[in-house]
């Protein structure tokens, strides 16, 4: 007995002292996830780089850190040149609500280029750094979406209307209710969580990378006085109506729908970095492959704690979506992943309305890129050089995956799925 007590003091000890290591850990990372200023966020990003790298709480904490930091730092890029957030759907990366500012910097096309490589490069740090947590890491870090969140107008301060909830009511476009009682947005998030995220900023690097492929300046300096109406655009003196002039008659909201039909006009893009495009689809194939770790990870859990994304074995309507996961949800889900994946490999085709013989091929499209002409590819002529014979997606496939997601619809889950 005495033999076995000696050789279990090593072990005895080693966990002793790292016990108290892991303690501090989730302490770091409760702070960071309720800071209420930057200052304190900052501190609590400190200390978890200074923790025992080997803890996979500290990947997983910095890099939803990374993440949080590089959406602030594209909010702070917009704000400081009197950004004003559109609805369209064409530019989900300009979605943020942004608050007003009194004296917007001026602005210039290659200006606005850096803000998107910075939001970009910050995303992919991010995606990397949630890379090196362990599959089958245990993890469990409560938040509340109420106070989790960023510092939208740069002012040190995460303040209540700068929460995760309140951004996410403000791009849905949904309102508050005050007489509704508040919801309960307090969720642990998990494993399977960080490759939702590191899915999550996948899918935005892709998309910035997209843009950054092009050269869009035509765009920028011809439509989007929408965007940052008083930053000194090159049509802003002409075609921008001064503050009085914007409230009254048909400029109040007209202007603004006059411009969007510009910019979808003026998205004729010439290719200046096809590498760009080409890492589009391989950010766009890593999304997919994450989020079915994603699924895979869901599917294993046993409990049913506060889930961000529940599994059909954890039963009650998610607090933020009002919805419910079943296994029909989940199924449809994975052949939405297959027939992607498919498209960006070039296995099947995608169908033009007007082209019934040939497909459109995806790989090609983003890997062998020419100008980008968005009327053009509508109408049929932008993507005569990708078209093949082959497999094509058929409607009746998407309508009957479609058809599993019920009443709130296939968007609705795959923007919450991911």
């Amino acid at each position: 007995m005495k033999r076995f007590s000696f050789w279990l003091l090593p072990v005895v000890a080693l966990v002793l002292a790292s016990a108290p290591a892991r303690a501090d850990t989730a302490g770091s990372a409760a702070a960071l996830f309720g800071a209420k200023s930057v200052a304190d966020r900052d501190a609590a990003i400190e200390e978890l780089e200074n923790a025992d790298p080997k803890d996979p709480l500290v990947p997983y904490a910095l890099g939803a850190a990374g993440f949080f930091q590089s959406l602030e730092k594209l909010a702070i890029g917009l704000n400081r040149h009197g950004f004003e957030s559109p609805r369209s759907f064409m530019l989900p990366l300009l979605r943020l609500p942004v608050p007003p500012r009194a004296e917007p910097e001026p602005l210039t096309y290659d200006g606005f280029r850096a803000i998107l490589l910075e939001f970009r490069d910050g995303m992919e740090a991010a995606a990397a750094r949630l890379d090196t947590v362990p599959a089958d890491a245990d993890i469990g870090v409560v938040a509340d979406l109420t106070k989790l969140g960023i510092d939208l107008d740069n002012d040190g301060v995460i303040a209540p209307p700068e929460s995760f909830a309140a951004i996410m009511a403000a791009m849905s476009g949904a309102g508050e209710d005050p007489s509704a009682p508040a919801p309960d947005l307090v969720f642990r998030f998990d494993r399977a969580d960080g490759f939702w995220l590191q899915g999550y900023a996948n899918f935005l690097v892709a998309q910035a990378d997209f843009w950054l492929a092009h050269d869009f300046q035509n765009a920028f300096d011809g439509s989007f006085q929408m965007l940052f109406p008083r930053a000194g655009l090159p049509m802003q003196e002409a075609l921008v109506p001064s503050p009085e002039d914007e409230q009254t008659g048909m400029l109040m909201s007209e202007w603004r729908l006059a411009d969007f039909v510009s910019f979808v006009h003026l998205v004729n893009w010439p290719v200046v970095e096809p590498e760009r495009r080409q890492t589009a689809r391989l950010k766009l194939l890593e999304m997919i492959r994450l989020s079915r770790e994603n699924w895979k990870a869901i599917l294993a859990e046993t409990d049913n704690d506060r889930e961000w994304l529940p599994g059909p074995q954890q039963k009650g309507v998610n607090p933020l979506t009002g919805l419910e996961v079943g296994e029909e949800q989940v199924a449809a889900w994975h052949e939405a992943l297959q027939m992607a994946e498919d498209l960006l490999e070039g296995r099947v085709l995608l169908p033009h309305f007007r082209i019934p013989a040939k497909g459109i091929n995806m790989k090609a499209f983003f890997d062998a890129p020419q100008t980008f002409d968005l009327v053009l590819a509508i109408t049929g002529p932008g993507v005569v050089p990708y078209l093949e014979n082959g497999t094509l997606i058929t409607a009746e496939e998407f309508s009957r995956i479609r058809q599993q997601f019920g009443g709130a619809g296939f968007m609705t889950f795959a923007v919450w799925f991911n």
